[in-house]
């Protein structure tokens, strides 16, 4: 019988196929008590930028594989921006020069989500999906955000059941759930000690301005997707006349952090299953679930009853009923690609062979021999297997502290949104590891600006739905925002929709529509893959996705 992992590991393929994180551990130490928000508000004094702008990075190849012209080099940032002559953390950054010095604007920094995405080799894999007239004005600028990959990586020590997250409500199972989240928690801060509180959004913010010190330049332009957006908003919201072109893809509502992104992975299932029943019974010829709405949903529902009695075996993996709902969230906002994957789950279930699957899985968009980042695997330091969930929990517990305290409160609210959202909802709610971690160093960033910014937005995207992108909207005043009507999952930017025209002609021109836009993406880029190399939290799914 295989463990619970490697089932989930292999039916990534089975039902269906989306494509879905410091140095090294320190010693211990507790945590110090958290300074008040009017000490914290903003950088304090001394400027750091006095110490840490004035470097001069050592710019080298990146990769003896890679292209010439994609450098990296390592600077130097405070752990505690409070104290900057104290501890310092390595920060990985690389770039592409722009191709035309005459047309350069300066640069642009690059993020491709999380928390915990590493992001030093996006200016190679971003490049052909932006436009020449894009990348003769900037420099591409990648880096590592503090705590993830060659930037000073976090480790918790995490084994495999451990980084198992996403855990459905049972009453059964309830108080194993609680241990599972305090031993994740403990771990990270034995490892960590005092490095946790300064893992979050606003110091890697503040590491972002450094950047733009240590570059020469007055203004940083900026492209965030994901997780990257929020990024984006708080860089904003700090620096708000450093802030030239920001382009903010698939975004997350600022109001909503952390607890309630991921809570509305679950509030955004139900209308994508019900678009996808309607759609499904359209076409009862083609997929015989069912000649209408309620038909189709009642075929797949009965199919996660059967699970739960008896798991069915697809492809060589035994799926529950759990299984089946887990994995299934996200693949609902791709239609015809959950219509087939319901498909051969009906057939396993039913003692038929499935049909292989029609649209396998699609190909990783980071080139594999960049995959390494900086420098030669030979000279890069190792990067811890639990560093992308490490990085993830480190600033989705520490960038607020909204969370709850009482395990009792997760119960409830599992319980409660098991039976509102069906499909995710107990998932969603159910205790997390920020129950029992020590804050952040500082309060959340309110989110509330006028600075022009351009967000894109996907109408049928499963890991920030539209509501989320919305809430980013309100937040802030001075933005526009592209709805791609139809547009399925999760990233939008260089992908061929129709928000492409609207977003080059930003970053080339400064020019933001004069109102909100609404486009009708074409038919044929309905299926097309995230741009993302990292699917937005780690993946422990049987299918779909798991990140911001």
């Amino acid at each position: 019988m295989r463990s619970r992992r490697t089932a989930s590991t292999v039916a990534l393929g089975a039902i269906a196929t989306l494509l879905p994180v410091l140095t090294p551990a320190v010693a211990s130490a507790a945590a110090p008590a958290p300074r008040t928000a009017a000490a914290t508000a903003a950088i304090p004094s001394p400027d750091p930028l006095a110490r840490y702008g004035h470097q001069k990075p050592r710019w080298s190849r990146c990769d003896a594989e890679g292209p010439a012209e994609y450098e990296c080099a390592t600077i130097k940032v405070p752990l505690d921006y409070a104290r900057p002559n104290g501890r310092t953390l390595d920060l990985a950054v690389s770039r592409t020069k722009a191709t035309s010095a005459r047309d350069r604007r300066g640069v642009l920094l690059l993020n491709p989500g999380g928390p915990g995405g590493p992001g030093l080799d996006m200016p190679v894999w971003m490049a052909p999906m932006l436009s020449d007239d894009v990348k003769k004005r900037y420099d591409l600028i990648g880096f590592d955000p503090r705590g993830v990959g060659r930037s000073s990586p976090v480790s918790c020590g995490l084994n495999d059941a451990e980084r198992e997250w996403q855990r459905p409500y049972r009453a059964a199972t309830f108080t194993k759930d609680v241990q599972w989240a305090r031993t994740v928690a403990e771990k990270c801060r034995a490892r960590n000690g005092v490095v946790l509180s300064h893992l979050t959004t606003r110091d890697t913010a503040r590491d972002m301005d450094v950047i733009r010190a240590v570059l020469g330049e007055k203004k940083i332009s900026y492209l965030g997707y994901s997780y990257g957006t929020y990024l984006g908003a708080v860089y904003t919201q700090m620096f708000p006349k450093r802030a030239d072109r920001f382009v903010l893809d698939s975004a997350v509502d600022p109001e909503r952090i952390w607890r309630g992104m991921i809570q509305i992975w679950a509030e955004g299932a139900e209308p994508a299953f019900a678009r996808w029943t309607a759609w499904a019974a359209e076409r009862n010829a083609t997929y015989g679930l069912g000649a209408t709405p309620a038909e189709v949903g009642a075929t797949f529902w009965a199919l996660v009853a059967r699970a739960d009695r008896e798991p069915i075996e697809l492809d060589g993996v035994a799926l529950t009923g759990d299984d089946i709902r887990l994995g299934s969230r996200a693949v609902f906002f791709d239609v015809a690609y959950a219509a087939e994957a319901v498909v051969r789950l009906k057939d396993a279930a039913e003692g038929r062979t499935p049909a292989p699957a029609r649209r396998g899985t699609p190909p990783a968009p980071v080139p594999p021999a960049f995959a390494s980042a900086a420098g030669s695997p030979a000279a890069a330091p190792a990067i811890p297997a639990d560093n992308m969930d490490a990085a993830f929990w480190s600033v989705v517990c520490a960038d607020t502290r909204a969370w709850p305290r009482d395990p009792e409160q997760y119960r409830r609210d599992a319980i409660r949104d098991k039976r509102r959202y069906p499909l995710y909802g107990d998932f969603a709610s159910n205790i997390k590891p920020c129950a029992f971690w020590r804050g952040g160093a500082e309060p959340a960033t309110k989110v509330n600006n006028s600075v022009p910014a351009l967000v894109l937005q996907n109408e049928w995207d499963s890991q920030t739905p539209l509501a989320s992108g919305q809430g980013l909207r309100r937040a802030m005043k001075g933005a526009r925002m592209v709805t791609v009507l139809g547009g399925q999952g999760h990233g939008v930017y260089g992908l061929g929709s129709c928000a492409d025209a609207t977003a080059t002609a930003y970053l080339v021109t400064g020019r933001l529509p004069a109102t909100d836009v609404t486009c009708r993406t074409p038919a044929d880029q309905a299926h097309r893959s995230t741009p993302l190399p990292l699917p937005t939290l780690p993946q422990r799914l049987p299918i779909g996705q798991d990140r911001f």
